[in-house]
């Protein structure tokens, strides 16, 4: 957590005096393909037959990720101001379940890190085949206009299918040549620096520009702690419905309270007039959601004691 909000300050900084780190942004697609290649690899296959066998708490975190919360968040937007922009901001990333550090937040919280790791990859295709559905569903005419599927199709080739191909190719040679085994073993170094970095790039180069989006942005903030408050509660009231035991039943609540920011974030750029103030919106979200990740670390832990 220090390294991420140490980056975050890093790059703030930086971008105040070094405008051109506003070219930045044609990295974050890159980076991001990094991060969750180096995120898969942490997923061994057998781990991953194993999660999708667990049902009751797949079936959980999948009612969490994509039942309730959707509605929690019907219910929230309906505060926004009418500005498309901020609405499809706001959808954009509290529609869309985390799969990177919140596999750390978990496990400081005494959650099912694990269980939730093995999850990820479902979670990242569901959220792409989910996410156009639902913003047809809750902005009507308006997602038509802002949002085409082409960006879509790119996210779900370069940010899912070749990294997820290219770690089950990794951890297919591991099994069978030394030195693949040595690369995947120094590999597995670095989700967090990989995360670090993605970090870096999208608020040195955002920043810069959220000049004439900050007043519009910051309209979404209450919607964002809301946000905050309810979903851990809904994700962890779901997992003692389902049964499940305390570790899993953390791992749904910080699931449902964490979002996909980084990974939406390039979506957000390939809408048309989306600069600033649809990135503004959601990197709005992620400040929030990390000060908000220091208290679910805290109390989450206390749920089931």
């Amino acid at each position: 957590m220090k390294i991420y909000f140490g980056t975050i300050i890093v790059a703030v900084l930086l971008s105040l005096v070094v405008p051109a780190t506003t070219e930045l942004e044609a990295g974050i697609n890159p980076a991001l393909a990094l991060m969750l290649f180096v995120t898969f690899l942490q997923v061994p296959l057998a781990d991953l037959g194993k999660a999708l066998l667990r049902v009751r708490f797949l079936a959980a975190l999948l009612i969490a990720n994509f039942i309730a919360v959707p509605l929690l968040v019907l219910a929230l937007i309906q505060f926004l101001p009418a500005d498309p922009m901020v609405r499809l901001g706001v959808l954009f990333v509290l529609l869309t379940p985390c799969i990177d550090y919140v596999v750390t937040f978990a496990h400081i919280g005494r959650a099912d890190a694990k269980l939730l790791l093995a999850s990820t990859p479902a979670l990242l295709v569901l959220q792409m085949l989910l996410l156009p559905v639902y913003l047809g569903l809750f902005l009507g005419d308006d997602a038509a206009a802002l949002v085409q599927m082409g960006p879509f199709l790119h996210a779900f080739v370069w940010l899912i299918a070749i990294p997820l191909a290219l770690a089950a190719v990794v951890q297919l040679g591991a099994t069978r040549i030394p030195k693949v085994e040595r690369v995947a073993a120094a590999l597995g170094l670095l989700p967090v620096p990989a995360t670090a970095l993605v970090l870096f790039m999208v608020f040195a180069s955002v920043v810069p520009q959220l000049g004439l989006a900050f007043d519009n942005a910051v309209r979404a903030v209450p919607i964002y702690i809301a946000f905050a408050l309810a979903a851990p509660l809904i994700g962890w009231g779901i997992g003692r419905l389902a049964g499940l035991h305390a570790p899993a039943g953390r791992a749904i609540a910080f699931s449902a309270a964490t979002r996909n920011s980084l990974v939406v974030l390039p979506l957000a750029f390939a809408v048309p007039n989306a600069m600033p103030l649809l990135p503004a919106t959601i990197v709005a979200q992620t400040v929030v959601e990390l000060i908000s990740s220091l208290l679910y670390m805290r109390f989450i832990p206390k749920l089931g004691n």
